[in-house]
C-alpha cells in the first residue's frame, strides 16, 4: 500500500504532498495543493479517506477526499469558524471533527456529512479558558481531554457522546498540574491505560494513569525533554508515540531537538536523550509503521527525515528536504 506525507505550509498557503519510499524513508515531491488561507493543523478520518485542514489566517475548515491510489486531494468544501484552530481530530467512528482554539479558549465539534465534509454550523461550541491546545477522543470514543498551556495550565476532562457529538464536563472536570507546566499535546498508549502529555512551559513530558471507567487522569511520572545543564530558552510543541507503544517522542523549540524515550511494560518512561533537528520543530510525525520520523523546521523551512531503530527507539538522520515557508503540520498516511 502506498504511503504519502501531507505537509501544511503555513507561509505558502498550501499543502505539499510527498510519496514515501517504504524501503528507504526518502520522500518524492508530488504536488502542492493551494488553499484559501494559511494551514495549521491537519487531521484524517479513521479510514484515511478524508483529510481536514484548519486555515488559521482565514478562520476556515477545509475538507478533502483522499485518492487511495495517487494520494491526491479533492476539495469537498470549506466552512467558516469562529476562531482559528490550533488542533483538529476526528472521532474514532469518523462522524465528527473536534477542534481546539488557542486564542478563543474553546473547543468545538462539527458533524461530518455523508460525503465526509464538515457541515457549516458546529454541533456545539464550548468556551473553556485561554490557550486551549488539543483534543482527541480515547480508543473507546467515550472520553476526550483538552489541555491548556500558559496561564490556564490545566487539562479539561470531557465525556463524549459518539451519537450526537456532544461533549459534557466530567464530574471531575479539571486536572491542574504544577504552576508553569503548560500541558499542550497528548497521545494515548495503544495498549495500556496511560496518556502522555508534553508540557510547553516546563519542557517536560508527563505520564498519566487513565481511568477508563471514570474518564479521569492522574499523573505518575514527569521527565525533562532537555539534556542536563541546558540553560537556554525552550518550549515543547508536539508529542508522538510509536505504533508499538515502546517509544515516545517530544519536540523542543529552542534546543531544537526531538526528545526520545523508551516505554516499559508499566508505561513508565526512560530518557534516551535528544536528537538534534531543524530550527523550531513545531510538528513532527512517524510513518504508520513506525519506521521513520519526519520533523518540520518551522523557522528553517526544511523537513528532516530519520530512521527509527526498532529495538532501541533511537533516531538516525536520513536526509533533509527544503520544503517551503513555515511548515507547521506533518501527516503521513498509508493508503489503499
Amino acid at each position: 500500500m502506498p504511503t504519502y506525507l501531507y505537509l501544511a505550509l503555513n507561509g505558502e498557503h498550501k499543502i505539499a504532498i510527498y510519496k514515501l519510499d517504504p524501503a528507504t524513508g526518502k520522500l518524492g515531491f508530488q504536488e502542492g495543493v493551494p488553499l484559501t488561507g494559511a494551514p495549521g493543523p491537519l487531521a484524517v478520518d479513521p479510514h484515511n479517506r478524508h483529510l481536514y485542514a484548519g486555515l488559521r489566517s482565514s478562520r476556515q475548515l477545509a475538507s478533502f477526499s483522499v485518492d487511495p491510489a495517487s494520494g491526491r486531494l479533492e476539495h469537498l468544501g470549506s466552512v467558516s469558524l469562529l476562531s482559528d484552530p490550533c488542533c483538529l481530530s476526528v472521532d474514532r467512528r469518523g462522524r465528527f471533527l473536534l477542534s481546539a482554539y488557542y486564542s478563543a479558549g474553546a473547543t468545538s465539534v462539527h458533524r461530518l456529512d455523508a460525503q465526509g465534509a464538515a457541515v457549516e454550523q458546529p454541533a456545539m461550541w464550548i468556551s473553556t479558558a485561554p490557550c486551549a491546545h488539543a483534543i482527541f477522543t480515547d480508543p473507546s470514543n467515550r472520553w476526550a481531554f483538552l489541555p491548556h498551556v500558559a496561564q490556564t495550565n490545566a487539562i479539561w476532562q470531557f465525556r463524549f457522546d459518539e451519537q450526537t457529538g456532544y461533549l459534557s464536563p466530567n464530574p471531575i472536570f479539571k486536572v491542574v498540574p504544577l504552576t508553569n507546566t503548560g500541558p499542550r499535546h497528548y497521545v494515548y498508549h495503544p495498549s495500556l491505560p496511560v496518556v502522555y502529555f508534553d508540557n510547553e512551559q516546563a519542557s517536560s513530558v508527563t505520564a498519566y494513569h487513565f481511568d477508563t471507567l471514570q474518564g479521569t487522569l492522574s499523573p505518575f511520572q514527569t521527565l525533562s525533554t532537555l539534556p542536563e545543564g541546558f540553560a537556554g530558552e525552550n518550549t515543547c510543541a508536539q508529542t508522538r508515540i510509536h505504533p508499538s507503544g515502546r517509544f515516545l517522542y517530544a519536540s523542543n523549540r529552542g534546543h531544537d531537538s526531538i526528545a526520545c524515550y523508551a516505554i516499559d511494560a508499566a508505561g513508565r518512561l526512560n530518557s534516551l536523550g535528544q536528537q538534534p533537528t531543524e530550527q523550531t520543530p513545531r510538528d513532527f510525525n512517524l510513518d504508520p509503521q513506525g519506521r521513520y520520523l519526519y520533523a518540520a523546521g518551522q523557522a528553517s523551512g526544511k523537513l528532516a527525515a530519520y530512521r527509527v531503530d526498532q529495538d532501541s527507539g533511537q533516531l538516525s538522520p536520513i536526509e533533509t528536504y527544503p520544503v517551503g515557508k513555515a511548515p507547521t503540520w506533518v501527516l503521513p498516511l498509508e493508503l489503499g
